[in-house]
């Protein structure tokens, strides 16, 4: 649940958000150097949200940016289990649906994982990280 526009936002929270902006930031130009294009970016529905929505080739990737400062609990990747993965595929669903110029494009789900300083993390792109028919 996303907090109100209007309601206050601790320190903590506030950091976090900038964080995740700046990996995200980080991740979009690293896409987008590697040939990718954007088309929409933070798009929320009531099933959940994709980060990055882009085109490699004829390709609608769905791209999730998951950051972690150390790698103690496993990578950002380990972070996307099957709940996440059903909440990315339903979100994807549900954008297909609205752009129906797409829906009938190859889609595929990449997984950006990020460490290290959320000004300059390293990038790890996980092409195909999961597919939505569960193979």
């Amino acid at each position: 649940m996303r907090p109100r526009a209007d309601a206050p936002v601790s320190r903590q929270g506030v950091d976090r958000r900038a964080r995740g902006a700046a990996v995200e930031d980080a991740a979009l130009a690293y896409l987008l150097a590697n040939g990718l294009r954007l088309l929409a970016r933070n798009a929320g529905f009531k099933v959940g949200e994709l980060d990055l929505v882009m085109r490699d080739g004829a390709s609608v990737v769905f791209v999730e940016v998951r950051y972690r400062a150390h790698a103690g609990y496993g990578g950002g990747a380990a972070s996307v289990d099957f709940a996440k993965q059903r909440k990315l595929i339903r979100a994807a669903q549900v954008f297909l649906k609205r752009h129906p110029a797409l829906a009938q494009a190859p889609c595929r789900f990449d997984v950006v994982e990020a460490r290290g300083d959320p000004a300059q993390p390293t990038l790890h792109w996980i092409r195909a990280a999961f597919r939505a028919d569960g193979a």
